[in-house]
């Protein structure tokens, strides 16, 4: 297990280190503008990204006994659908830019859901790699087309072509990874489809799709909304807020993903199974709240520092979307190990009730501004958390008490570092002097504490780190 999550926290890291950088670099060369331009685009893809997928790729990495049959009948059935969607989306791309009210959308999009074709193609040798926790492989090919397309975007954002940039550096990333999968597992379709194999997943994975629908529609949500009700502007801002708590949220996400394809090996050793993910979750809690916290606590002379001035109204955005996003990398491991016993009918209730809470609030929160959209959808995320919680007690017997025993320290851990890094940074004016005094007395405090109060976790993190590093080298 150490060694299928060091790689994969190299492929997260790695990855999302990279595009941060490069990030940096477009948000100081581009505008709010052209990042609302590609925010409203960026709905329609992601949503296509998923019913390309179909939740297949879930059902071959928990298959035992694959055989060419059902690789291929997934590779043509992900391909078709790609091919339905671009067609469809072409044809509909001016009724998009109507939408918004933004003529531009339409050759913009165009070019855009090119990409949903690039990733039907490597679906397949994707789910190859997973199902062997070869995230080595994983790690060296996401990079590769990170750095491939984010140069390819910084020439041209430099060059002046505005939110062109951000356009060819999505189609790009999803055009080069094609070549790094096809070319490390070898694997090449052949003509062989069978319906028999589309009937034994559907059950199984229809639920997958719907819950990652579901999770990418409301991702989007606030895109929506906002271009629809308020000037691009603001929908560049909250574009960029997400885009950099996402860097951490879904680093986050991604390491911990690497949960589903361990649980789903050992999905009929219930023990086993329970006695990682109680694990997991301590672990988890440890890393993921704190850092969390101290993004919230730093954000002001963050974004001033790496962005400039002319992204902060961005802030306060960020920080919410921080504080909804504290729990749900945990939320995601209950679901991983719901999906392994296949349960994921169970997993997808949990997420429509996610779904609804979420909905409750852009009601409610409407009534306010953006920041009370913002603060219900945190809310939501907390208590959809908790019915995750009770769902994992009911399936696994493992008790709700138990989990959030072991997110209480880091919450309390984090909270107090918070408090005395923000008080520390006031003494000093100045947006890098407060940049530094936060994230110094934070992690300095950090260090001690885990050190003082948890001796395993920090032993066990120094020996992660340790193997992170020599494997990274």
């Amino acid at each position: 297990m150490l060694g299928a999550l060091t790689w994969s926290s190299i492929d997260r890291v790695a990855q999302q280190g990279v595009q941060f950088l490069i990030g940096i670099v477009l948000a100081r060369l581009l505008s709010p503008t052209d990042y609302g331009l590609m925010g409203m685009v960026m709905i329609f893809a992601t949503l296509s990204y998923v019913l390309v997928e179909s939740g297949f790729n879930y059902a071959l990495v928990r298959t035992k006994n694959l055989t060419a049959a059902h690789t291929n009948t997934i590779f043509y059935t992900n391909l078709g659908i790609s091919v339905v969607l671009y067609l469809l989306l072409y044809v509909t791309a001016p009724s998009i830019s109507r939408f918004f009210n933004q003529p531009e959308l339409t050759a913009i999009a165009r070019v855009t859901f090119l990409a949903i074709l690039f990733n039907a193609c490597y679906l397949v040798p994707y789910a190859l790699i997973n199902k062997a926790l070869d995230y080595k492989s994983l790690a060296k090919i996401n990079l590769s087309a990170t750095l491939i397309a984010g140069t390819i975007g910084i020439l041209l954002a430099y060059n002046g072509y505005g939110v062109w940039a951000l356009v060819f550096q999505q189609t790009a990333y999803h055009f080069f990874r094609i070549f790094g999968f096809y070319y490390q597992t070898r694997w090449k379709p052949a003509l062989i489809f069978k319906w028999q194999v589309i009937k034994e997943y559907y059950k199984f994975s229809s639920h997958i799709m719907a819950s990652s629908l579901l999770t990418i529609l409301f991702n989007n949500i606030y895109t929506l909304i906002l271009g629809k009700l308020y000037p691009i502007k603001q929908v560049g801002f909250y574009t960029q807020a997400y885009k950099a708590s996402e860097t951490a949220n879904f680093t986050f996400q991604a390491i911990f993903n690497a949960t589903y394809n361990l649980f789903a090996q050992i999905h009929d050793e219930r023990e086993r199974l329970v006695r990682i993910l109680n694990t997991l979750i301590e672990r988890a809690a440890l890393i993921v709240i704190p850092i969390t916290a101290l993004l919230i606590v730093a954000a002001h002379p963050l974004f001033y520092t790496l962005f400039g001035e002319k992204w902060l109204p961005s802030v306060p955005y960020f920080q919410l979307i921080c504080t909804a996003n504290l729990l749900i990398p945990l939320y995601q491991i209950n679901i991983h190990s719901l999906n392994a016993i296949g349960k994921s009918n169970v997993s997808f209730g949990i997420e429509l009730s996610k779904r609804v809470l979420i909905l409750l609030s852009i009601v409610i929160g409407l009534k306010w501004n953006i920041l009370g959209l913002l603060v219900g959808y945190a809310i939501a995320c907390s208590m959809a958390w908790i019915i995750s919680c009770s769902e994992v007690k009911r399936q696994l017997q493992l008790p709700i008490l138990r989990q959030f025993r072991h997110i209480l320290p880091a919450l309390t851990l984090s909270a107090t570092l918070g408090i005395i890094s923000y008080w520390a940074s006031t003494l000093c004016p100045g947006a890098y002097a407060q940049l530094a005094i936060r994230a110094g007395v934070f992690l300095g405090g950090y260090a001690l504490l885990t050190r003082l109060f948890f001796p395993t976790f920090w032993q066990q993190a120094i020996e992660y780190v340790s193997v992170f590093f020599k494997k990274a080298a």
